[in-house]
């Protein structure tokens, strides 16, 4: 007697369905209730900079706006913006950013009118959930979370976990992923990746490419504010 538990996830819920030898014998269904999970990235609006708080606050189409600070804007946001701006006018049709010519880093001490403005649009990425009397946090580095490792958009760094001990596992795991990392893509490489060939890790990797293209053809005349990328949608 074999039992087999399949789990389907998608934006609007998650199915459970259990099997006895191959035939059905329970269905759950359970509706994605928080709208605003984190990880989820949307396509926003920038309500207001307030210079004295070195923040601006972000409708996210919460009741209460989102808090987006100067620090959690990244160093790439010019980038960002920029790519931002040219797919969802229609101008900019390749996603992979291997000839996306990338922004200067904003300098670390700045203040947030010499990067974002008002009314201008942003890709942001829930980093803390609402609660009854705040708004989400949010950031504007964004990161897509796969099993083994972490796409980084606007970046060619590759770091790794401290967890791995073995520098010669440590050398081995870059290796491969400097071997398969597309241009204009950073890649963190998580603990669980120790051992792992570069067959799974390439899996892992195009996975993620593939929300990363998800992703971007939402943005073109999409309305603002919306979800382009959901957490729970890992595919």
């Amino acid at each position: 007697m074999n039992y087999e538990l399949i789990v389907r996830s998608s934006s609007q819920q998650v199915d459970f369905a259990l099997l006895k030898d191959g035939k059905l014998i329970e269905l759950h269904k359970e509706a994605e209730d928080n709208k605003y999970s984190v990880g989820d990235v949307f396509i926003s609006k920038v309500r207001k900079t307030v210079p004295g708080l070195n923040a601006a606050f972000v409708n996210v189409g919460y009741e209460k706006d989102a808090f987006l600070h100067y620090h959690d804007l990244g160093p790439k946001i010019l980038s960002t913006l920029d790519f931002v701006k040219r797919v969802s006018t229609g101008k900019l049709r390749d996603y992979s950013l291997k000839e996306f010519p990338l922004q200067k880093e904003i300098d670390k001490n700045g203040g947030i009118n010499d990067a974002i403005k008002n009314n201008q649009s942003i890709l942001v990425q829930i980093v803390k959930e609402p609660i009854s009397t705040k708004g989400p946090r949010i950031s504007s580095e964004l990161s897509l979370a796969g099993r083994y490792i972490v796409l980084v958009p606007f970046s060619d760094r590759v770091s790794i976990s401290q967890k791995i001990e073995s520098n010669e596992e440590k050398e081995r795991l870059k290796r491969l992923i400097q071997s398969i990392r597309p241009k204009g893509f950073g890649v963190i490489i998580r603990t669980v990746a120790e051992g792992k060939k570069v067959a799974e890790l390439d899996r892992d990797l195009q996975n993620l490419i593939d929300r990363w293209t998800a992703m971007c053809k939402k943005l073109h005349r999409a309305h603002l504010p919306s979800k382009v990328l959901s957490e729970m949608n890992r595919g």
